[in-house]
């Protein structure tokens, strides 16, 4: 999948998860750095890629980018695996606290954000025709289905033209059926205590 539509299904999975299980209190920096947090989620798994959009938001990105490329080998390996899962959310759970300050944004939902676009990404990756190396190193790839010929062509007309709108069409239905759960949400933002 592209990045646009790794993005837009990270999205539509956040908003999801957070209006079907919303949290105890939210507050606008911690909205904001949820969407970011989210987003930059999304495009973790393609880091082994130099020409990945998340390099492009880091001083120095493209230079490594080209490193990361030398360590991954190719695209789709460690971290599109379950073993990929587990490193970025053991380093994520130990690094954020560290570097979030809790009484501004809450670093647990951050990290809830951000692993909500990684294994959207994953889930989005599992319907093309590549599959997913989930038991990496090993080197068998899982799709859904699980016959290939019926999964998506990356950057395909079907990812353009059905995959990308139907995220759309989604986000308008779930909005519109959960119209009071998503402004129950909306109210939860309070501004940060001066």
């Amino acid at each position: 999948m592209t990045a646009r539509t790794h993005d837009g299904f990270a999205f539509a999975s956040l908003l999801t998860i957070a209006t079907l299980y919303p949290p105890a209190s939210l507050n606008l920096l911690t909205v904001g750095a949820s969407i970011i947090g989210n987003i930059i989620g999304a495009l973790i798994p393609d880091m082994d890629q130099a020409g990945n959009r998340l390099w492009d938001l880091l001083p120095g990105g493209d230079s490594l980018g080209k490193i990361f490329r030398q360590i991954f080998y190719k695209h789709r390996t460690i971290t599109h695996s379950l073993l990929g899962v587990f490193l970025i959310y053991k380093g994520l759970n130990w690094l954020l606290p560290k570097f979030l300050n809790a009484s501004f944004i809450d670093p647990q939902m951050i990290f809830i954000s951000i692993m909500i676009g990684y294994l959207s990404h994953l889930l989005a990756d599992a319907f093309t025709k590549e599959g997913l190396p989930l038991l990496f190193p090993i080197p068998i790839n899982f799709g859904l289905p699980p016959i290939a010929v019926l999964r998506i062509t990356t950057d395909s007309w079907v990812e353009t033209y059905i995959v990308q709108p139907g995220i759309g069409i989604y986000l308008i239905w779930f909005i519109t059926t959960h119209q009071s759960q998503v402004l129950s949400l909306i109210q939860l933002i309070r501004q940060l205590p001066t």
